[in-house]
């Protein structure tokens, strides 16, 4: 947070892995999991908050965007 604090606040998301990648990733997981029959539940709700940054054209922000949809 002391390197990335003062970017968030500023609203500077271009520093870090990208939302896209970073559900294609979370998409795995969940298939995954759900083919062993195991529950994430944290992890599918984090999915769908950075489903939510990418409608609002964050695909390519890094993943500390995160903070515009928990504002």
């Amino acid at each position: 947070m002391e390197n990335r604090g003062t970017t968030m606040n500023a609203g500077e998301f271009d520093f870090g892995f990208a939302v896209d990648l970073m559900r294609k990733d979370l998409n795995i997981c969940l298939t995954e999991a759900n083919r062993n029959g195991a529950s994430l539940p944290v992890t599918a709700l984090v999915d769908q908050f950075y489903a939510d940054i990418q409608k609002q054209g964050g695909g390519r922000w890094d993943t500390s965007s995160l903070i515009k949809r928990l504002k």
